[in-house]
């Protein structure tokens, strides 16, 4: 039980990378730290986007076409 516990801890541990709206700085930002840009403070942030191509994936396996 304690393995659990301390696995799902790590995992939420790590941070996200955020982009500020206002001067476009990317923020790593961790589950209990302020939402707050640390270059100018302003507090609306952006969730980065993600590398993979998720559509092209979907489709993939929508018509059965994964190699």
């Amino acid at each position: 039980m304690s393995e659990g516990s301390s696995k799902d801890s790590g995992t939420s541990k790590t941070p996200m990378v955020y982009i500020c709206g206002e001067c476009h700085n990317e923020n790593e930002i961790r589950p209990r730290d302020p939402i707050r840009c640390r270059e100018c403070g302003y507090r609306i942030m952006y969730k980065k986007r993600t590398k993979r191509c998720i559509l092209f994936n979907k489709f993939l396996f929508r018509f059965n076409l994964v190699f």
